[in-house]
């Protein structure tokens, strides 16, 4: 394989990756937060339209490649910029506009194969499902954490002490005062959950540590 070559095949699977994340997006807002059912079908007009879209813009690379091999051609003065090419650019901008092209044939003809349209949206459909699995396992590992499945939970129990001493403590104090004399002119803080076995993330069992 040449260098055009490999430089096809390098753009086709960067665009290949682009057309998989932008179904894969797609899927997600239409079957997540729209609630909808997942049909491969429902998505085959939307593959292909984002196929044949970066076809376009590698196209338009290509044109815009062909004007600057035009500018560049016959000139032999010093560049003003990165962009201001000349004439020993030619070359390069030539090689560089065949890759261009290469990659929007590639594209279209993706885009004109149903089996390659139903394997990105397939592809792009377990991508979306891997993220919902990924974000519910990290919900459960937050929600459903014990102390000692926590990483940090003992490089945080200073901090988390500190809260108990500085906040938690005084609550439950003045609370008991307001029980005690309920006439008092202080409004009556927030019923602290005094039956809970933790208290501000911490077990209690480490106020006797």
């Amino acid at each position: 394989m040449g260098k055009t070559a490999e430089a096809i095949a390098e753009g086709v699977s960067i665009a290949s990756a682009a057309a998989r994340l932008a179904i894969r997006n797609r899927i997600l807002v239409e079957t997540i937060a729209h609630d909808e059912a997942f049909d491969v079908v429902a998505f085959t007009p939307f593959a292909r339209e984002t196929l044949l879209g970066l076809a376009d813009e590698q196209e338009q690379a290509a044109a815009l490649v062909k004007r600057q091999r035009k500018k560049a051609w016959g000139k032999f003065t010093d560049p003003d910029g990165t962009h201001d090419y000349r004439d020993r650019d030619t070359r390069n901008l030539r090689r560089r506009g065949r890759q261009y092209a290469g990659v929007a044939t590639a594209l279209r003809r993706m885009a004109d194969d149903p089996h390659v349209v139903r394997t990105f949206i397939e592809q792009s459909r377990d991508a979306a499902w891997g993220d919902v699995e990924a974000n519910l396992q990290r919900r459960l590992r937050v929600e459903g954490m014990r102390p000692e499945l926590d990483p940090d939970y003992d490089r945080m129990r200073a901090a988390r002490m500190q809260s108990i001493r500085l906040v938690d403590l005084p609550r439950l104090a003045a609370h008991k005062r307001h029980q005690e004399d309920p006439e008092t002119d202080a409004a009556p803080p927030a019923e602290p959950a005094a039956h809970s076995p933790r208290i501000s993330g911490i077990d209690v069992s480490e106020l006797d540590s």
